[in-house]
């Protein structure tokens, strides 16, 4: 191979993953007949709720980039500067066991990334709770911190493992098996997250038998949607925000309602947050978010494979030893996080495809404005956030988007105001 293609390898398989993954979100984005109408915020909120929205949320996200950038910065030193002692440590106490060393380094460093971080996100949980979003005190929040980071040491510490194994025995061809193993574990995730990882942070019941319950069912059957389970979850234990979604495949899939939802809001509005939510199983949205995945990640992880390698050798470490893990978890950060502003454009897209779906299923655009208005309040949502941000990290249209949905959709429809 020539210099020059060699020099030209690395960011050709970056943008050429980045081209794949847009490709996927035009491919998988749904069909959206319903352009948003210009809205000023101001109609609909007041100077005092925008401003209140804009000090929470504006300190919250620089908080959360700094968070990114210190975990970022000790990758970056682990690569720079790889700690051998340390490494060597490891190695000893594994006796050999080569995998149990990738285990131990890989649950580590999630370790030292959650110490990094865990001034700033003690900061972050503060101002929830001052500004009535958060309803936990330290210890609850605590104990959640140290379960979610020892079953991410203990998902990591067994990727760690799975990567190195795969790197010793396919070499520079690990990305092949790797993305199908990705994809694979995708998946299993997916379909067992809600009945093994989220009852170990909350209380799940069926939402109980009565008018709620069969309306709710009756708006499913009525739209073509087969719902298995409805069921409540008790978020009113950390938070005062409002919620919903879908999650399962197969036997765990299941549409789950915050009880803070069923607490304060009427059952018009109840009615409306499911229909959304609704609109994501009749567009089979998992499976389109698994799809995107699916087309992405093998240019991905060869992407990440070219990033590793270059900086692995810039530290004097080999693929496949165990000083190259920090340097694989780096390239695969840049290429999630490079993924992940891709694929929000596809998030985007289905949020305002349920949008769309709940105001044909309930035709009630007006309520359906109230609604939003009322869950951006309640959960300190900016309006209108910062375009070029929004684009970047958004999920969700704004709820000034949201708004002017309902607001075209009235206009479309002809209706009278309900």
């Amino acid at each position: 191979m020539s210099p020059n293609t060699a020099r030209w390898r690395l960011p050709a398989a970056i943008a050429v993953a980045l081209v794949i993954g847009q490709l996927a979100v035009w491919l998988l984005q749904p069909s959206i007949d319903l352009d948003p109408a210009s809205v000023d915020e101001g109609a609909y909120f007041s100077k005092a709720q925008i401003d209140r929205a804009n000090d929470y949320r504006q300190t919250q996200r620089l908080l959360a980039l700094a968070i990114v950038a210190l975990q970022a910065a000790l990758l970056v030193g682990l690569v720079a500067r790889p700690p051998r002692k340390t490494i060597g440590a490891i190695e000893r106490r594994a006796g050999g066991r080569r995998l149990v060393a990738g285990f131990v380094a890989g649950a580590g460093l999630i370790g030292a990334l959650a110490v990094v971080a865990a001034p700033l996100t003690a900061i972050a949980y503060r101002r929830a709770v001052d500004f009535g979003l958060s309803t936990q005190g330290w210890g609850g929040w605590i104990v959640d911190i140290l379960k979610s980071t020892a079953i991410e040491a203990l998902l990591v510490g067994a990727a760690a493992t799975m990567a190195l194994a795969l790197v010793r025995r396919w070499g520079r061809r690990w990305w092949i098996p790797g993305s199908a193993l990705v994809v694979s574990l995708a998946v299993v995730f997916v379909w067992l997250a809600p009945v093994v990882l989220a009852p170990l942070f909350n209380r799940y019941t069926d939402l109980p038998s009565g008018r709620t319950r069969d309306d709710l069912i009756e708006l499913a059957e009525r739209n073509g949607v087969d719902v298995d389970r409805v069921l409540v979850v008790d978020a009113s234990r950390r938070t005062n925000s409002v919620n919903a979604y879908v999650t399962g495949l197969g036997q765990t899939k299941r549409i789950v309602l915050y009880d803070t939802l069923l607490r304060e809001y009427t059952p018009a509005q109840i009615r409306l947050v499911v229909a959304h939510e609704l609109g994501h199983e009749k567009q089979k949205d998992v499976l389109r978010g698994l799809a995107w995945l699916a087309l992405f990640t093998p240019l991905a992880l060869y992407a990440a494979m070219l990033l590793a390698e270059r900086w692995s050798r810039r530290a004097g470490a080999k693929p496949g030893e165990l000083g190259s893990l920090p340097a694989l978890a780096l390239a695969l950060a840049v290429m999630s996080v490079a993924g992940m502003i891709v694929s929000n454009q596809l998030s985007r897209d289905i949020e305002a495809r349920a949008d769309q779906f709940a105001l044909e299923a309930t035709m009630q655009p007006q309520r359906a404005i109230g609604l939003e208005r009322r869950l951006t309040l309640s959960n300190l949502s900016q309006p209108r956030p910062p375009s070029l941000l929004h684009a970047l990290l958004g999920t969700h249209p704004t709820p000034a988007q949201r708004i002017g949905s309902a607001l075209a959709y009235e206009r479309r429809s002809g209706r009278p105001a309900d």
